[in-house]
């Protein structure tokens, strides 16, 4: 239940993408729009990262122990809040939880006392960079990549993308085989 991309938070606008493509001005404008999406999120998944500092929304179930957020690197929570069985909610203050932020960049909430079962819903925001001229320009040049090779692909024919693409990207890698990060 994460923030999806919206538009204008590309790490890569729609002007590069044109020029690394040798496209003429306002051609094909949608179709590349979507190729810097689907290969921005294909960068995401790849490297286990949200590229640009967006808000994200999660409903977790609460057991014992900390509550692991979904989307990384967490660059803080804003709202915390239990959710009863009878659709009530019942906010949580900066006391009520702790953040721990692990190295790789999961967060994980602990809350205070004694809660067991339920679910809780969490606002936060998560992202390598605050925005797009930020992000690391070997992750741009991956998704511009990529780009040149979905629009090159789009009728059904060629290979696989490129290896460079996954050596730009393959530096920023998050992966995880369990266990606290």
């Amino acid at each position: 239940m994460s923030a999806t991309l919206t538009p204008g938070e590309a790490p890569v606008s729609l002007n590069e993408a044109r020029g690394w493509l040798r496209m003429g001005a306002s051609i094909d404008d949608a179709v590349v729009a979507q190729l810097i999406r689907a290969a921005t999120n294909i960068c995401e998944a790849f490297i286990g990262c949200r590229l640009i500092v967006s808000a994200v929304e999660e409903v977790l179930s609460v057991g014992p122990g900390a509550v692991q957020l979904g989307v990384r690197p967490v660059v803080g929570v804003d709202t915390a809040a239990l959710l009863s069985e009878e659709g009530s909610e019942t906010a949580l203050g900066d006391g009520d939880y702790r953040l721990a932020i692990g190295r790789d960049g999961t967060g994980r909430l602990t809350l205070s006392g004694a809660v067991g079962g339920g679910r809780l819903r969490v606002g936060y925001r998560a992202g390598i960079a605050a925005g797009p001229n930020e992000v690391p320009e070997a992750i741009r040049q991956g998704i511009v990549r990529l780009v040149q090779h979905l629009h090159e692909a789009r009728d059904g024919s060629g290979s696989g993308p490129p290896a460079a693409v996954a050596a730009l990207w393959q530096p920023w890698r998050r992966m995880s085989l369990g266990g606290a990060a």
